[in-house]
């Protein structure tokens, strides 16, 4: 796997937690940065390949959803998950000021603020997860158990 240059917030928040993992890179000169079309970049089953989801609750608190790439958020679990009435996702364009990442770039880890963090019950079906490594064209590879603990989250069904 290639080796990522600069380190990410993503990847000072894991070595600082002594949480082991792997770098993946794939091209990004394309505009191909969906979840689907980078589960085929770095040669990855969808089911293990996760995208990164930000919403606000009715509450105005803002909340981070993790899902697998082929699959879609139901607001209506993830709201009651975190026991809000609703959520919705923010604006594309809203994601770097809250998160400080960017879109096709936004780590469940190492956000400038720590949100609740919900990362769909799926996961506990796979022995690794591969989320964003905090900028376009890095993937983080690690074990579940180790994203749940990087990313404060809690398991849940939120998917439809």
């Amino acid at each position: 796997m290639a080796k990522s240059k600069a380190k990410t917030n993503a990847m000072r928040l894991l070595d600082s937690e002594n949480i082991p993992y792997k770098v993946q890179t794939y091209e990004i000169s394309d505009g191909l940065i969906d979840g689907l079309s980078v589960a085929k970049k770095v040669g990855e089953d969808p089911k293990n390949v996760f995208k990164t989801l930000v919403t606000q609750g009715h509450s105005g608190e803002f909340f981070v959803f993790v899902v697998p790439v082929a699959e879609e958020l139901n607001l209506k679990k993830a709201a009651a998950t975190v026991g809000e009435k609703k959520v919705e996702m923010i604006h594309v364009k809203d994601i770097q000021k809250h998160t400080g990442y960017i879109r096709g770039g936004c780590s469940p880890i190492g956000m400038k603020k720590q949100y609740q963090t919900v990362i769909d019950a799926s996961a506990q079906a796979i022995d690794h997860i591969i989320v964003s490594g905090g900028k376009k064209g890095l993937q983080i590879i690690l074990e579940v158990n180790d994203l749940v603990k990087a990313a404060d989250a809690e398991l849940a069904d939120i998917t439809r």
